[in-house]
């Protein structure tokens, strides 16, 4: 039996990502390309919309602390909620703040260009999950390790 294209795997936030996520900015709509024509025609932009869920997709960017390689530690994750989900942590620093994600999914794609491809996923959730004291995931606050090889996240 073979898994199709575009199959999103169900994965718990704390296996995905041990020393939680930062949220850097803010939770935006994600609009589809609109071009010079429409621009200039005055058409408004259009919010994508998920083919399978039919939720509206929002995006923001991420940035996983576990992450080795830099330029793979910062990346976008897409909500798929009919409101716009709204982080209930605090910030730490300004336009930053720690996270956690529910109904999170991970789906497999090729990033990289030429011959420095690699294997990376798609992140997508529902929500956050309601703060918690001291902020991060479950593994972190217990000073839990990372697991040594962690997945490749997005660049």
């Amino acid at each position: 039996m073979a898994i199709s294209r575009g199959h999103r795997f169900e994965i718990s936030f704390d296996e995905a990502f041990p020393q939680g996520l930062v949220l850097v900015g803010v939770v935006a709509p994600d609009s589809e390309f609109q071009s010079r024509e429409d621009k200039a025609a005055g058409r408004p932009t259009r919010q994508r919309v998920d083919e399978i869920t039919g939720k509206r997709q929002w995006k923001a960017t991420v940035t996983d602390p576990s992450e080795e390689k830099a330029k793979r530690a910062s990346f976008e994750v897409t909500f798929l909620a009919d409101v716009q989900p709204v982080p209930s942590t605090s910030e730490v620093l300004p336009g930053m703040r720690p996270i956690e994600l529910e109904g999170l999914t991970a789906e497999p794609k090729v990033a990289g260009q030429g011959e420095y491809k690699y294997q990376s996923y798609a992140f997508r959730a529902t929500g956050f999950k309601a703060a918690a004291a001291g902020g991060g995931s479950k593994s972190a606050r217990a000073g839990a390790a990372g697991t040594g090889d962690a997945t490749a996240k997005a660049a």
